[in-house]
């Protein structure tokens, strides 16, 4: 096969696997009661094979184009605007530690170890992103101030932090149990 084939078979594998991450973002289901507005969906899981089968450049350029997608045929207000950014840092770097940190060496043990690295990661993202950025846009542009509810402490200790670390956890586990079922179909990408 020439180069430039494999170029475009690659180019159409990523197309594929981004539009597939575009879709999976319509299912959503929030993790905890209360929390409603704090849902996840497995979109993670494309970009993740993306990642493993060519590069993590590749699964970047994938999260950007889901995200531009999502703005533009998914647009649902403030919660897009403000949450799209946050949610391509947040799985930005749960990528890049699946990248860095088992991406060479494929054992159990290094899965673990970049699991628990990109999860630790996703929830410090989420925290800082939200006391900095989400609380103070959401007040400004959709009158939601979460400090006049329940206070910001509150907030990212009752809902943020144990949202983002059980969401980490489920993406790690999915992404396991994926990549165990389709690892002979990956490696042929």
């Amino acid at each position: 096969m020439s180069t430039q084939a494999k170029q475009t078979r690659r180019l159409v594998y990523i197309a594929i696997l981004t539009a597939l991450s575009f879709l999976l973002m319509y299912f959503q289901f929030p993790l905890i009661p209360g929390a409603d507005f704090l849902k996840i969906d497995f979109s993670i899981l494309p970009l993740l094979v993306v990642m493993l089968a060519f590069d993590l450049k590749s699964a970047w350029l994938a999260l950007i184009l889901r995200s531009v997608l999502t703005l533009l045929l998914n647009n649902n207000g403030h919660s897009t605007l403000i949450g799209i950014p946050m949610n391509i840092m947040a799985l930005g770097v749960f990528i890049t530690a699946l990248a860095f940190l088992w991406k060479k060496e494929q054992s159990v043990k290094n899965y673990a170890i970049a699991s628990i690295v990109g999860t630790l990661l996703l929830t410090l993202v989420m925290v800082v992103l939200n006391i900095f950025y989400a609380v103070p846009a959401y007040a400004a542009f959709a009158n939601f101030d979460i400090n006049q509810f329940i206070g910001l402490s509150k907030y990212i200790f009752a809902m943020v932090i144990p949202f983002n670390l059980v969401e980490g956890v489920i993406f790690a586990v999915t992404f396991y149990l994926v990549n165990l079922a389709m690892k002979p179909l990956i490696t042929k990408l």
